[in-house]
């Protein structure tokens, strides 16, 4: 099920109102470190290899996402992508070449698909040391679930523009995969473009029950579960941080390759009052959705 082109997701970009509020409860709270600190952004990363999972930026008074960043597998599947993007519907914002903007370096290139959303293709960049699983510590990202007022016309570029192929379709998101994890992008149906969530992998269940225990003593409780999810098969708490934005802390995310078969909407269905598999939690509530429809792109100057 793998893209032939696009190896993971790096890391998403962020506008934040309060820069330090932002560091304090990232590094704090929701435990990651800094990698790179500039005049008005930094860079947080995991206990992975990947330089960072999140960019940071001084922005307006409302949260924005900037972009997200996906890792090509070589430059010839750059090139490949910057090729396709045209053809789907999509524009190049940045043609292929050094990423001299970005901490971690590298070469890419920027795209916009037919929607707005902003991704960056980035092949080289440099990597950190990965210290292996650390109790209660993200390790990096494991996917973005983005909205779209559209799903099937976006469920089209990705496959098209970046080589992605749905994992699964419930009646509320299309999954879509590029590596082993069931899913990298996700696309939720809705009647906006927002940044739904940002999953960050915790090295088991454990950490995923003790950050419900950190977030909620300092003031962010859990929004949704704890529960263990449908497709994915993942375990999952989610917040809201101190912007608005919605995090999820996630583990065990089931791994797949072509043998995989998809399910859709009719396959994905729960008993009466279940939103999951364990059925303990109660569905997310008006609190949480809103937040999920909050978080749009930013826009391109």
């Amino acid at each position: 099920m793998s893209s032939p082109w696009i190896e993971a997701v790096r890391s998403v970009a962020l506008n934040v109102p309060d820069l330090a509020q932002a560091e304090t409860f990232y590094t704090e709270v929701w435990r990651l470190s800094v990698a790179h600190r500039g005049e008005q952004a930094i860079c947080l990363r995991g206990t992975g290899s990947d330089h960072h999972l999140l960019a940071l930026h001084a922005g307006g008074p409302v949260p924005q996402i900037r972009q997200v960043t996906l890792r090509a597998r070589s430059l010839d599947a750059l090139h490949a992508v910057a090729e396709a993007v045209p053809r789907a519907g999509g524009t190049l914002l940045s043609p292929i070449g050094p990423l001299r903007d970005d901490p971690a370096g590298g070469t890419g290139l920027t795209l916009r698909d037919p929607h707005g959303r902003v991704i960056q293709v980035v092949h080289g960049d440099a990597r950190g040391e990965d210290t292996g699983p650390q109790r209660d510590q993200p390790a990096r990202l494991t996917h973005v679930v983005l909205n779209s007022h559209a799903v099937d016309d976006t469920q089209r570029f990705l496959t098209e523009a970046l080589g992605f192929t749905l994992a699964d379709r419930t009646v509320a998101i299309a999954f879509m995969n590029c590596n082993h994890d069931h899913h990298t992008l996700a696309v939720g149906v809705a009647d906006n473009d927002a940044l739904n969530h940002i999953a960050f992998l915790m090295p088991d269940a454990d950490s995923v029950m003790r950050g419900g225990g950190r977030m909620k003593d300092a003031g962010h409780p859990i929004e949704w579960g704890p529960g263990r999810h449908g497709p994915g098969n993942n375990l999952f708490n989610y917040f809201i941080d101190p912007f608005g934005i919605v995090i999820e802390y996630t583990a065990e995310v089931e791994q797949v390759d072509d043998s995989y078969v998809p399910r859709g909407p009719a396959e994905w269905k729960w008993p009466p009052g279940r939103v999951d598999q364990w059925g303990i939690s109660p569905p997310p509530g008006a609190t949480l959705k809103e937040a999920q429809r909050r978080v749009l792109f930013a826009p391109m100057p």
